[in-house]
């Protein structure tokens, strides 16, 4: 058998929710995506620059734009 973990957080799934609230607001008027390689990439962009936005990532006294620079390259 397997062992199942109780999480402790009641409404995780809100919480992520909120989260994917501001990807699906900005991925909602384009016109889809024609391939995963793309998708990924489009959305692995939009998280990062709302991450950075959020002050999730530290920016060590560097712009948004320098330090979304740093890790796109």
């Amino acid at each position: 058998g397997r062992l199942v973990t109780i999480r402790q957080v009641k409404y995780l799934n809100n919480i992520l929710e909120q989260n994917h609230r501001f990807i699906r607001r900005i991925t909602a008027p384009m016109m889809g995506f024609k391939a995963f390689h793309s998708a990924a990439a489009t959305l692995a962009g939009i998280e990062d620059a709302h991450m950075i936005r959020k002050g999730q990532i530290s920016a060590n006294g560097s712009t948004a734009f320098q330090t979304f620079a740093g890790l796109a390259a």
